[in-house]
């Protein structure tokens, strides 16, 4: 099994930014990749961004292009967010997932280690 930890969440002004952190533990050998879902209140929960488990290929879904970088410390076996510019509509619960199917996008009942989330609120 993989065990996943979020940290860095928090409440910040728009426009501002921060980091969130996935530390993975367990059998994490043969994952394909890891990445954050949110859900903000009232929707579904729904995909931010991934990263191949070796770090060379990224995917971010069109609404957090050019504001969010994915990036992960192999020797800490821990992937971040990096969140800029953040706008009130990104207020959520963010999720790290990992999954071994070989895709970027994986859909959520294909994901079998999720963290416990971490809540970011943005304020206008």
């Amino acid at each position: 099994q993989v065990q996943l930890v979020e940290s860095g969440g928090g409440l910040v002004q728009a426009g501002g930014s921060l980091r969130l952190s996935c530390a993975a533990s367990g059998r994490t050998f043969s994952r394909y990749a890891m990445g954050w879902f949110r859900q903000a209140p009232g929707k579904d929960r729904e995909f931010v961004s991934s990263i191949r488990w070796s770090g060379d290929r990224t995917s971010y879904a069109d609404s957090v292009k050019g504001r969010f970088t994915i990036s992960r410390d192999n020797a800490k076996n821990t992937v971040y967010l990096q969140m800029n510019s953040l706008k009130p509509e990104y207020t959520a619960v963010y999720y790290c997932a990992s999954w071994l199917i070989i895709t970027m996008t994986p859909p959520q009942n294909a994901l079998d280690a999720w963290g416990q989330g971490t809540l970011v609120t943005v304020s206008s």
